[in-house]
């Protein structure tokens, strides 16, 4: 007998299947897979998790984890896997499921742009506004500039801050605490 597999059940056997570093998420009903990271969005990471370790967000009741799952309420099985989140410090009581965490806990995501990045400048920004996730933030490598979406309304971002090289992004304030990061360095990991 044949038996057709769900996406999420899919998504649950492609993500074993897959070498190490790479991550399945299923977005507007689309499955899709992220590469492990390069060395230099491995470095702009490292570069935000100092940034908002100085800014005090910590004492401020804030998080900021790499790679946890966030639930998107558009269809019933989809969830994405932000590079970096910005979230409250009691995140883990709102977990749904698959290590995915309910969106009202997410004050920040942010993607840094790889071999996929149309996925993070189309489905994900439609998807993360769905959810109210107050600030996006894309480090889009491909085009060299840095997006800041921010207060969603009725499922959608307003247009986009864009910043180039030589500039600061300023983190909204909705994020909780104040962090100005430098264009150059979230581009180049340096």
């Amino acid at each position: 007998m044949h038996q057709e597999l769900t996406l999420g059940e899919a998504a649950d056997l492609l993500s074993h299947a897959l070498p190490p570093g790479h991550r399945v998420e299923i977005l507007q009903g689309r499955l899709t897979v992220t590469p492990p990271p390069d060395g230099s969005h491995a470095l702009s990471l490292t570069s935000l998790i100092e940034a908002f370790a100085a800014a005090g967000a910590r004492q401020a009741g804030l998080r900021y984890v790499q790679g946890i799952g966030l639930w998107l309420p558009g269809r019933s099985e989809d969830y994405a896997v932000p590079d970096l989140s910005v979230v409250d410090d009691d995140f883990r009581d709102a977990h749904v499921q698959k290590n995915c965490y309910a969106p009202n806990v997410f004050r920040l995501v942010l993607e840094v742009t790889s071999s996929n990045w149309s996925d993070d400048l189309g489905p994900k920004v439609e998807c993360y506004a769905e959810a109210g996730v107050p600030v996006y933030v894309v480090v889009d490598r491909k085009h060299d500039e840095v997006l800041l979406y921010q207060g969603p309304e009725d499922g959608r971002y307003p247009a986009p801050e864009r910043f180039e090289r030589g500039q600061q992004v300023r983190v909204p304030e909705a994020v909780g605490v104040t962090v100005e990061l430098s264009v150059d360095t979230l581009l180049d990991g340096d």
